[in-house]
């Protein structure tokens, strides 16, 4: 007979024998549990969608084979729109670079982001695709082709929220820097960029922003330079189904807005907004288990791409985004045909002209401005000959239309960003001696102010030499800037071209003068602040400079040579900690 203690090890190891096998079994379990769990989220991950958009600049909805035009411009975007979703009616709601890509990205009109394309910073309260896309695990990636959408040295700031690359690293001119500016980058570079970040990180699911700018750029031939993108797409997507992607990718390609090419009197965009530089291609290629090709004919906006892309996804759209799912218009019957807002403040912003808005309703084309225009596009597809006096029935009707559609956006413009001029930066002007800058200085209304088509002639050559000014090459920009500023000084662009052309040859206390007109002019732009800040380096007056480099600091915040500039002021002004701060923000 066994002891009291024998017994009572043996039931002790009789039950810890017993419970071993149970943590056994429920470690088990869990194990298997978890492993499902990661098993799901894996292949949830897998069946989750690629997202690629690809913007083209500058670029002609006429000029796509798809969309009738002759010869082989565009055989690798004709091919993808044999399997796509073809919208032949696709506008922008802006003719320029930055105020365009701000609503393709955001969902959200003009009025919304209050971009402009002298400048701005695109609200962080603005839902934001990338953004949404990298909560829902989505790689975020951007490549861009211009400095215009470089975020730290160009004038996109905001652009790369939610972007875990953005690459851009433009190099603008700097004032004391020997090295020539880089402005643009080929679009057969900038899809190199892309598919190689794309080999380095294969796993799924990814969000990829490529920007081809070759259109924008010089070139002996528009059409030429839109085939040059069209063979960067077909890289491309060779380079996708080579990968096994293809088939689980979603591609939209749109172009931000596209060209005159002298149509209306106007030589490039920026300004007016006919067909030329309203009416753009786009296509969606979805993934193979979804929609399949289709050409819808119904009216589509650019505000309708993030939507668009988020539903692909299959991830929720924020109720703020203002434009709608081309896949439900895709799938609806032609009477979802909607009327298509567009505007441009350049005219304002940069001449002090007034601002134009245009109406796409039906057959006709609206134009609200001091001299208000109306089209029958079915009859007259060119707007050549504008029915304002002989259909004043169905322009009150049209401008009715636009009128309540604005009041949506009553308060909006200038909202949550910082397009004006704070209190502080105001007081900091007013103790330079600039006065009567109290006003708005966001864009006029379409109905104040010179209309744009009485000085297109002077639009042209201002935008030719600001585009040179741009690439470093003042010396071809002076002469015509002279001769357009004697004539009339109240022009923002062309007095801020003129400083800078003058500070790109040395010629820093002439450039002081245009750059604080342009100041005057529009009192809101970061740029003019960082070109007269530096010219006043290189006079001596490091006081002045010091504060003007304070504003451009403030809103250029990943600008470094506004930093380092700054830096220099300071420590010229004996203030060496300050300065210490100001290149460590520069860094």
């Amino acid at each position: 007979m066994l002891d009291f203690a024998t017994r009572s090890a043996r039931i002790t190891l009789n039950f810890m024998l017993r419970g071993t096998v149970v943590r056994k079994t429920l470690f088990a379990l869990g194990l298997l549990l978890y492993n499902a769990f990661l098993y799901n989220a894996f292949a949830a991950a897998a069946t989750k969608p690629n997202l690629v958009l690809v913007t083209l600049d500058s670029t002609r909805a006429d000029r796509m084979g798809f969309l009738g035009a002759k010869g082989p411009i565009t055989p690798n975007l004709d091919r993808l729109a044999t399997e796509s979703l073809v919208f032949e009616h696709a506008y922008a709601q802006a003719p320029g670079t930055v105020v365009s890509h701000a609503s393709i990205l955001s969902g959200a009109y003009p009025q919304s982001t209050s971009m402009s394309e002298i400048g701005g910073t695109l609200p962080t309260s603005l839902p934001y695709l990338p953004d949404l896309l990298k909560a829902q695990g989505y790689r975020t990636a951007a490549f861009v082709g211009s400095i215009q959408l470089d975020p730290r040295n160009g004038l996109a700031q905001g652009f790369d929220r939610g972007f875990q690359t953005y690459d851009a690293g433009f190099r603008p001119f700097i004032p004391g820097d020997a090295r020539p500016p880089v402005t643009a980058r080929s679009a057969s570079q900038v899809v190199a960029n892309a598919l190689a970040w794309m080999t380095r990180n294969p796993q799924g699911p990814t969000f990829v922003w490529i920007h081809l700018s070759d259109p924008r750029t010089p070139s002996t031939s528009y059409n030429a330079a839109i085939t040059a993108a069209d063979a960067a797409i077909g890289k491309l997507m060779a380079a996708l189904k080579q990968q096994k992607l293809y088939a689980n990718t979603a591609i939209l390609v749109a172009a931000d807005h596209g060209e005159s090419l002298g149509a209306h009197g106007e030589d490039t965009h920026g300004i007016f907004l006919y067909d030329e530089t309203i009416h753009v291609p786009l296509l969606l290629k979805v993934p193979e288990t979804q929609t399949g090709a289709k050409r819808v004919s119904a009216k589509v906006r650019l505000v309708d791409v993030a939507p668009t892309l988020l539903e692909v996804a299959a991830i929720p759209v924020p109720s703020q985004m203002q434009g709608q799912s081309l896949l439900r218009i895709a799938k609806s019957s032609s009477s979802a045909d909607q009327p298509v807002y567009s505007r441009s403040d350049l005219p304002s912003r940069g001449f002090g002209w007034s601002a134009l808005e245009s109406w796409r309703a039906g057959k006709y084309l609206y134009i609200r401005a001091p001299k208000p225009e109306l089209y029958d596009l079915t009859a007259d597809p060119g707007a050549t000959r504008s029915l304002a006096q002989s259909s004043k029935a169905t322009l009150d009707t049209m401008a009715g239309q636009l009128e309540n559609f604005d009041r949506r956006f009553t308060g909006d413009a200038g909202k949550s960003s910082n397009t004006q001029l704070n209190s502080a930066e105001m007081q900091k002007l007013a103790s330079l001696g600039y006065v009567g800058l109290q006003k708005s200085s966001g864009a006029g209304t379409a109905l104040t102010g010179t209309d744009p088509k009485d000085k297109i002639a002077t639009a042209n050559k201002v935008t030719e030499a600001a585009l040179a000014v741009e690439r470093g090459k003042a010396g071809s920009a002076v002469t015509t800037l002279q001769t357009i500023i004697s004539a009339d000084p109240n022009l923002y662009l062309a007095q801020y071209a003129m400083g800078v052309s003058l500070a790109q040859k040395a010629q820093f206390a002439d450039a002081v003068k245009y750059l604080h007109r342009a100041v005057e002019l529009q009192p809101d732009s970061a740029w003019a602040h960082f070109w007269i800040g530096s010219s006043l380096l290189k006079t001596g007056d490091f006081k002045t400079a010091a504060v003007h480099l304070e504003i451009a600091a403030g809103r250029l915040a990943q600008f470094s040579s506004a930093h380092f500039a700054l830096a220099e002021a300071y420590q010229k002004l004996g203030r060496p900690e300050d300065a210490k701060k100001e290149r460590a923000k520069g860094k």
